[in-house]
This record gives C-alpha cells, sequence and structure tokens, in this order.
C-alpha cells in the first residue's frame, strides 16, 4: 500500500475571464474545482495507474469534508485526521490573459492533532511506501519530515520524498527510496548553475552518497535523469503535446515512478513518470490513464 500525507490539503477554485478589471465586477467565462495538495496529487494519479492509495493528513470544517469527499471519488481510499476549528484552504486561481493565485492559509495543527497522525502512522505495515511532498505549514514543527522517517526507521517502508533545501537534505540521513528535485534546485543545493547533463549527473550522485537511494531530476523542456539506487543513470526525453497545466506535473511525474518501479525496472519507471508528469501538463486538470498510455508509447519509440 501506497501512503501520501497532505498537511495543508485544498479545494482549487478555477476561473477563466477575460482580462480582470481591478476595483470592478469580474465574471467567469468558464470555472471548475479540484481537490489537491500535493500528496492527494500523487494518490489521485496512483489510482488512474491501477496503484491502490491511502490519503493521510488533516482536514477541517466543510471544506474539508468536500475534499475528503472529492478524493474518495476519485478512487482513493482516506484516513485524514479531522480538525475540530477552521476550515482546509480554498485557493483561488484567476485565468485571463495572466494567470493570478490566491492561497488560503488553512487550519492550525496542534501536537494533539499531530499525535493522532503518529498513531496513524504507526500502524503502517513492512513493505509499505509513504511519500512526504511539498511545504510544511507554519503551525508545524520544521523537522516534521524527520520526525515521521525516524519513527518510521525500524519498519521495512519505502520514503519518497519531494521537497527542496533543508526539508530535503535533513532527511538524508534516512535512506529515502526516491527523491525528487528539479534541475534548479539541485543547483541551489549546491550552490552550482547546472547547465549539462554531466554536471546534474554529478551532483544526483552527491545526493545518492548522502543517502538517498533513487534520485530523479526534473529538466523541464530538457526532460528528466535518474540516477538509480543500481548506479546507473538513465535519461528520458519529454512528451510532445501543448501546455496547459502546470499544477500537480511535478506530483505525476512521482506517482509514474512509484507505479513504474513496482518491479525494479528502473528506466520503466523513469518513463512512466515522465508520461504521467506530460499528460498533467497537458490537460486541465491530473493525468488520466489514456493520455499516460499514449505518451508513454511516444517515449517507447
Amino acid at each position: 500500500m501506497v501512503y501520501t500525507i497532505t498537511f495543508n490539503p485544498a479545494v482549487d477554485y478555477v476561473v477563466h475571464t477575460d482580462e480582470i478589471a481591478v476595483g470592478g465586477v469580474n465574471r467567469t467565462k468558464s470555472e471548475e474545482i479540484y481537490f489537491g495538495g500535493k500528496g492527494i496529487n500523487v494518490s489521485i494519479v496512483l489510482s488512474e495507474l491501477g496503484v491502490k492509495s491511502r490519503a493521510l493528513g488533516f482536514v477541517a470544517g466543510f471544506t474539508g469534508d468536500a475534499i475528503e469527499k472529492g478524493v474518495t471519488q476519485k478512487g482513493v481510499e482516506t484516513d485524514f485526521v479531522h480538525l475540530e476549528n477552521g476550515f482546509s484552504r480554498i485557493n483561488v486561481k484567476i485565468k485571463s490573459k495572466t494567470e493570478t493565485e490566491l492561497n488560503g492559509q488553512g487550519p492550525n495543527i496542534d501536537d494533539k492533532d499531530l499525535n493522532l497522525l503518529f498513531e496513524k502512522l504507526d500502524k503502517l505495515s513492512d513493505g509499505s511506501t509513504i511519500v512526504l511532498a511539498g511545504s510544511i505549514p507554519d503551525s508545524m514543527p520544521a523537522d516534521i519530515y524527520e520526525k515521521i522517517l525516524e519513527r518510521l526507521q525500524n519498519k521495512n517502508i519505502k520514503a519518497v520524498v519531494d521537497a527542496t533545501k533543508d526539508l530535503l537534505m535533513n532527511v538524508l540521513k534516512y535512506k529515502p527510496f526516491l527523491i525528487k528535485p528539479n534541475n534548479h534546485e539541485l543547483g541551489e543545493i549546491f550552490g552550482k548553475t547546472l547547465e549539462t547533463n554531466e554536471e546534474i549527473e554529478k551532483y544526483a550522485r552527491k545526493l545518492k552518497e548522502m543517502g538517498a537511494q533513487n534520485v530523479l531530476v526534473s529538466m523541464a523542456g530538457d526532460g528528466a535523469l535518474l540516477l538509480d539506487e543500481n548506479g546507473k543513470t538513465h535519461i528520458c526525453g519529454v512528451c510532445k503535446g501543448t501546455v496547459k497545466n502546470s499544477v500537480g506535473a511535478g506530483d505525476s511525474m512521482v506517482a509514474g515512478f512509484i507505479a513504474g518501479s513496482a518491479q525494479g525496472d528502473y528506466e520503466y519507471a523513469l518513463k512512466l513518470g515522465t508520461a504521467a508528469g506530460g499528460a498533467t501538463a497537458f490537460s486541465d486538470g491530473l493525468a488520466k490513464k489514456a493520455l499516460i498510455d499514449e505518451l508513454l508509447t511516444q517515449l517507447s519509440l
């Protein structure tokens, strides 16, 4: 079973309109509602790929109820901690000639709530995979990723960490199964500007030496590079299509890699991750299996 954690899930309210008149009344041409957060995105794409997962995290209020219902309808099991106060955030995304976002803050999470999450994590069995993705709400301890992996370190559990800077570096000692920086984030970690595949591979190898088992580096229009747990380097190009959306593409890549790596074939895992990321980028929402399969065929030619 794959478990994903979303500390601060959201209702994403996406509106399409003509040019915004600041200070005036604006009307939408169309609108959509999505239920998300990085961990939830991973779970939804895993469901598309036929992989069972359970979404953990924190929800509150009427928006929290809507998130839980919406995620369940996507075929994902949920086991959220329900907070007594506040409400899960609403993110407003206005798409006109330019794109404007107004992201909510989310509810406060206290020690009692955090302990309820830990109790759920204590029940994870050997052979499970846990996904930690994204930033941490201000109300939570800055070392929460470390606390979670320390708590699980005596179990045979694969950890996938999609984070940046100290949040990522501080968990390498727990030997995560997969980390996924992009090329710019990788460069920032080491204070370098990385321009070639050779440079990217060099510094990905440093992260591997520090504990990461598999290092997946996304490189936007230049594809992706994977340094696998056996020390082998794989490079994959990008899929062809029209980019419509940037939200969730990285999460989709993580989901594709997890699904593809089940049999230990890392070249296939990289291709499936790339196809899943591309399918989200070419869609209005998260990737659907039909488009993932179509793009995977492109990469297999």
